[in-house]
């Protein structure tokens, strides 16, 4: 996503529009990564070099976070506690993803790829929605 894209998408006078707004890109992105993992865990599984069974179960349990952060970003005003319980759950995927890479998986060229950069997507989400709940805040 570039940088005037995400602009565009944060500009607001309204710093809790912005939040609202982070929230349900995260929400988006992170259920339709957890349905693709649901619907194609075999050969998502093989194409990556992750099991199909734990990229079935990681992909209810995205689909469910995904639902949930869905659910908070349509709040008119999403409480902070939740956000920053969002906030570090996110930065705990793209931590975990990334030790996941040295220490369980052996993926392939496609998986040593795409793990990454799925964590640097979530842990983009996890800083954007961070500053936006920080706006709100003042």
């Amino acid at each position: 996503m570039s940088a005037t894209l995400l602009a565009g998408f944060a500009r607001t006078a309204v710093p809790q529009l912005a939040l609202r707004r982070f929230l349900a890109l995260d929400a988006v992105v992170t259920t339709a990564n957890g349905l693709a993992y649901v619907a194609f865990s075999a050969p998502l599984g093989r194409l990556l070099g992750v099991g199909p069974g734990l990229l079935l179960a990681l992909g209810v349990l995205l689909a469910l976070y995904g639902a949930a952060v869905g659910l908070l970003a349509s709040r008119r005003r999403p409480p902070a506690l939740a956000v920053k319980a969002v906030v570090e759950t996110n930065y705990a995927w793209a931590a975990l993803s990334l030790v996941s890479l040295v220490v369980w998986f052996a993926p392939t060229l496609a998986g040593t790829v795409w793990i990454p950069a799925q964590a640097l997507t979530v842990a983009g989400f996890a800083l954007l929605q961070q500053l936006a709940l920080r706006s709100v805040a003042e």
